[in-house]
């Protein structure tokens, strides 16, 4: 066991870098093990939409160097209504903030591997990780391993720790286009804004979204759930491509939009689902592993960051003392974390998601209107779990809504 570090961590996204960062600024030697080769680095994992918030970028210490757009409000549509809220929001070049955060994990002492494929943990005789196996037979040690994979979890899964399903994935593309009308007629200004619609038409089960990137540019994709009970409202023969293309076709704000050369297309998936569990002994599992995404609008980012934080947290504490003692128990403390700063509340989030997503058209032209005879807070409170918030947005005639929701909520 000479390639032995005190961290070794799967997956150099947003969650496993950050970290690397956190671990290697207390002064532990960790290694980070990332599938892509260096040279292409991010280019397959370049999947995000971006979106996030300047309280992200504050905590996390992120320059302005990454930011493509600061934007000044969060726009949300429906069919034939829109709501806007003040709200500053930051759209990243994701690119060049994941090469942020290796290239200061780095600079903090934390080693990258690239190139190399995790597959398995190798496990001692109790059964407990001490270690990666990557690349088919190469390997190396550690007192916590840390899986920043995402939803293919290959040392989750393995460890019992992952119970990712299928019937709960969504799936998402995403294309950078020039030439948009961002201030259309019967339209909300999209300039300097994050716009996310509801509207089966375009994303049947889900949401699509247009994230100015300044000028005439910006970021414009949707994502859907996949089980069937969320896809009633989708055409049987049309892919998420062809959903994309329908909305250039038929949105007058898209009509002379073109794609920008040399970006390529951004596609990936999420899970909208508690966790099952998110430790074991000597391991954690982070980011959207578990999975961490804001479960209303996608928003995984800053989820993603705040849950490296929270390992790190774990890892230092456990390995402070006369013994190191990275039991199960000791991990747990992980897991309080989570729960309590990461994602609070997140079973009630995961309920107005859900409901909100099986609701028909007609049904988000309401919302949008209860949205804007409503307080600025309502929406935020709501979206944070609080029962008052969710409950002012309900009406008597969605009491059979809410008996089909529950049909597909409990199964």
């Amino acid at each position: 066991m000479s390639d032995h570090y005190d961290v070794a961590i799967a997956g150099a996204g947003p969650a496993g870098a950050q970290c690397a960062r956190d671990v290697a600024r207390r002064g532990y030697e960790v290694v980070v093990l990332e599938t892509e080769p260096e040279d292409d680095f991010p280019r397959q994992s370049n999947k995000s939409t971006g979106g996030t918030f300047p309280s992200m970028m504050t905590s996390f210490n992120v320059p302005d160097e990454v930011v493509m757009q600061f934007t000044d409000a969060v726009v949300l549509e429906s069919p034939n209504e829109h709501y806007v809220q003040d709200q500053p929001g930051a759209v990243l070049d994701f690119a060049a903030f994941k090469l942020f955060l290796v290239e200061d994990g780095r600079q903090e002492g934390a080693e990258y591997r690239f190139d190399a494929r995790v597959s398995q943990p190798i496990l001692d005789d109790d059964g407990t990780p001490i270690g990666v196996r990557y690349n088919g037979d190469e390997e190396v040690y550690a007192d916590v391993i840390v899986d920043a994979t995402g939803p293919a979890a290959p040392l989750a899964k393995k460890l019992d720790v992952c119970n990712l399903q299928r019937d709960k994935q969504a799936i998402g593309i995403e294309y950078e286009f020039e030439g948009l009308d961002l201030d259309h007629d019967g339209y909300a200004d999209l300039h300097d804004a994050m716009m996310l619609r509801l509207d089966h038409e375009y994303a049947p089960g889900g949401y699509s979204w247009l994230f100015h990137t300044g000028e005439d540019t910006a970021k414009v994709g949707l994502c859907y759930v996949q089980n069937d009970s969320y896809q009633r409202y989708a055409e049987t023969d049309r892919t998420i491509d062809g959903y994309l293309e329908h909305w250039l076709e038929t949105d007058p704000r898209l009509a002379d939009a073109e794609r920008i050369d040399g970006k390529q297309s951004h596609r990936g998936s999420a899970h909208i689902q508690p966790p099952k569990d998110l430790s074991t002994d000597s391991f954690v599992a982070i980011g959207d592993t578990v999975p961490t995404i804001d479960p209303l609008w996608g928003e995984g980012i800053h989820k993603g960051m705040r849950s490296a934080r929270a390992a790190a947290i774990t890892i230092d504490q456990c390995f402070t003392g006369t013994e190191r003692d990275t039991s199960a128990e000791a991990m747990s403390l992980y897991d309080d974390l989570w729960h309590s700063e990461v994602a609070p509340d997140m079973d009630k989030r995961l309920f107005m998601t859900h409901m909100l997503y099986l609701a028909p058209n007609d049904r988000y032209d309401i919302l949008m209107r209860d949205l804007a005879a409503l307080d600025d807070d309502t929406l935020s409170k709501a979206n944070a779990g609080n029962k008052l918030a969710i409950a002012r947005l309900l009406h008597l005639r969605d009491i059979p809504m809410l008996k089909e929701f529950a049909k597909v909520w409990y199964t």
